[in-house]
């Protein structure tokens, strides 16, 4: 596709040029014929043209009408299907019906939204067969992160209760143009299937709402953050020490402490 497009910031735009970086991607993805690859923000096409390259069709999502435009004036109907849509809002079950293999998601995220959309493709785990994306390197490391460091948090405890988080390289902030002032990570999610390290939670409301409120008093006690929805009991009941700080319990223990409560309020 041609450059002449002025990067719109308010899309949070950074439109990847490296082609040794396009091709690691490329290669890490590996896409196959016969897969349901769908790709988010394709931007000026750099991914785009090296996987329709290795398959029948691709599914955009791509909110600019510009370069949604240009993406169907380049590529044929019977190649690239693409819907002009707000990712954030775009109903991804639509493109996984019944009988269809599940979903390959990838693409160069902006980072403006990177956090939300995330959680918003996440509920669609189920009809999602893996995820490939590049997001900036801080978010990743918190996405990754694991109990007792610093990094460790409500993102890493909501993606991890879903999917395995895999990052797999680094892409220097060169690789774009408009240049960002971060680096970059390239990531992979893949949702649990059947064999969870942990067990859902009984009202995941619950569970989600127990550890956002746990992460926004971060250097409290869990007794002092939680202190109007768990019990001295209820901390009792599951083994945890109400004077242990959030970042010191697991996903499975986040898990329990929502299903006792649960229990307790039912």
């Amino acid at each position: 596709m041609p450059e002449r497009h002025i990067p719109r910031k308010r899309f949070g735009q950074n439109f990847l040029k490296d082609q040794n970086v396009i091709e690691k991607i490329v290669r890490a993805l590996h896409p196959e014929k016969g897969q349901n690859l769908v790709e988010i923000g394709a931007g000026l096409g750099a991914l785009t043209k090296h996987v329709l390259a290795l398959v029948d069709h691709l599914k955009v999502v791509e909110i600019d009408k510009d370069l949604s435009a240009k993406l169907q004036d380049v590529y044929p109907a019977n190649k690239i299907t693409v819907f002009e849509a707000d990712a954030l809002r775009f109903d991804f079950a639509t493109l996984c019906p019944a009988g269809t293999p599940k979903l390959r998601i990838f693409g160069n995220l902006p980072y403006n939204i990177s956090t939300p959309l995330l959680f918003h493709l996440l509920s669609y785990a189920s009809s999602i067969q893996d995820m490939l994306f590049m997001l900036q390197k801080e978010v990743v490391m918190r996405m990754a992160a694991s109990a007792h460091t610093h990094e460790y948090g409500r993102l890493s405890i909501m993606i991890q209760y879903v999917a395995k988080v895999h990052p797999i390289f680094d892409v220097s902030p060169h690789a774009f143009t408009p240049v960002p002032k971060v680096t970059s990570t390239v990531v992979q999610l893949i949702p649990y299937d059947n064999n969870r390290p942990h067990p859902l939670a009984q009202n995941e409301k619950l569970f989600s709402h127990l550890v956002t409120l746990a992460f926004s008093h971060r250097r409290k006690t869990l007794k002092n953050a939680l202190e109007h929805l768990v019990s001295n009991d209820v901390f009792q009941s599951v083994g945890i020490e109400p004077i242990r700080r959030p970042e010191t319990l697991s996903v499975a223990e986040f898990v329990a402490l929502s299903d006792a409560v649960n229990s307790q309020t039912s």
